[in-house]
């Protein structure tokens, strides 16, 4: 029962995120998703260090370091990194939650 409140919560926290209403919010990663921002990274072929400089020009602010500890699950993702990552990448908010 306890998953189905959790995919509830991201579902409502999804659905301000396309609204909009969201932006500065941190997704809580009790389910990594870094793995998945990896395999998206890669298979669009970039580097951290150019998705950090594509991030920055979407003026999203955000360090090397602190982009490799959200690839590997040891950092928290704020919403407005996660659409600036989902432009970077050109897929769907689910591709984000493959395999979830």
């Amino acid at each position: 029962m306890e998953r189905l409140e959790d995919r509830i919560k991201l579902v409502s926290i999804w659905r301000n995120i396309i609204g909009g209403n969201i932006m500065e919010q941190k997704v809580k990663q009790d389910i990594s998703i870094g793995k998945n921002i990896r395999s998206l990274r890669n298979k669009s072929k970039l580097t951290q260090e150019q998705v950090i400089a594509k991030m920055q020009l979407l003026e999203c602010y955000i360090s090397r370091s602190s982009y490799a500890k959200i690839e590997s699950g040891l950092c928290n993702i704020r919403v407005s990194e996660m659409k600036a990552l989902k432009e970077i990448f050109a897929v769907a908010w689910s591709d984000f939650f493959d395999g979830i």
